[in-house]
């Protein structure tokens, strides 16, 4: 059956994954599916720019605005690896810990470019954690070993269900974007990270807390459009969860009326060009 309207794009920044000694660039399968059948949008990956040799000056080519001007929205995905600590000024990481530079470099301007021009943007997990540090804000390298703070990580010895089962609650900002959309004042979801936000970005708005006091979702105080991190997993299993369901569909109705205005700028109002 033809499509009346143009698919939202949603663009996924990727990953660098080393796999037989070969960096690829890759997103995770659920992101992929929750874009396209979540949010009903066509997800289209975007490559972390560069080789890991200079790579802001390599970014400094790239057109920021002419590549958010083709799109329609922005998700951040969840990742194995850490935002490099020299990002907000943290001491540098214990050995051993996974870094993805060029997704840093890559997602980082992005995020600022994005909210600079009002397309709609979500981030999960690592995304939240990447939305914090590109408006000024600092990380726990591993809350597990925070005084007070609850173990995140998930249990690698578990199944990957077990794994991204519901972990802990989450308390809900009343006045938040969150609480309206689902009508709770509480959630229950999963929990596999061991980064997580210190100090909070001065854009940013607290909109759940775990029960030790752990952020778990943030909003964009001053954006135009949908700008949303959550520190859970809602694209695991999405269907089956109602407010995990219901923030891909916010996004994807954010995509959508941005296809709207863009369609609206190119034609004008009478289906005139401009």
């Amino acid at each position: 059956m033809p499509v009346s309207h143009p698919l939202p794009v949603i663009g996924i920044p990727a990953d660098v994954r080393v796999i037989d000694g070969h960096p690829f660039h890759a997103v995770g399968e659920k992101y992929i599916n929750a874009v396209a059948h979540g949010a009903g949008a066509l997800p289209v990956l975007l490559p972390a720019f560069g080789t890991g040799i200079d790579l802001e000056a390599l970014v400094e080519h790239i057109d920021l605005e002419d590549l958010i001007g083709r799109l329609d929205g922005l998700f951040l995905t969840g990742a194995p690896s850490n935002v490099e600590p020299h990002r907000y000024g943290g001491e540098p990481s214990a050995p051993g810990t996974l870094h993805d530079p060029q997704r840093d470099v890559t997602t980082l301007p992005l995020i600022e470019a994005a909210l600079a021009t009002g397309l709609p943007l979500f981030a999960v997990c690592r995304g939240i954690q990447e939305l914090n540090v590109a408006l000024g804000g600092s990380l726990h390298q591993r809350v597990q070993e925070v005084p007070g703070m609850m173990d995140h990580r998930g249990d690698a010895k578990k199944s990957r269900a077990d794994r991204y089962a519901p972990a802990h609650p989450v308390r809900l900002a009343p006045e938040g974007v969150i609480a309206r959309l689902t009508g709770k004042r509480e959630l229950m979801v999963n929990s596999l990270h061991a980064q997580g936000i210190d100090r909070l970005a001065e854009r940013l708005a607290v909109e759940a807390r775990a029960p030790d006091g752990l952020i778990e979702a943030v909003r964009v105080k001053d954006a135009k459009a949908f700008a949303l991190g959550v520190q859970w997993h809602p694209e695991w299993r999405f269907r089956d969860t109602d407010h995990y369901r219901i923030l891909f569909e916010a996004f994807g109705d954010a995509a959508r009326a941005a296809t709207a205005r863009q369609r609206r700028s190119v034609h004008g109002i009478h289906g005139k060009v401009a």
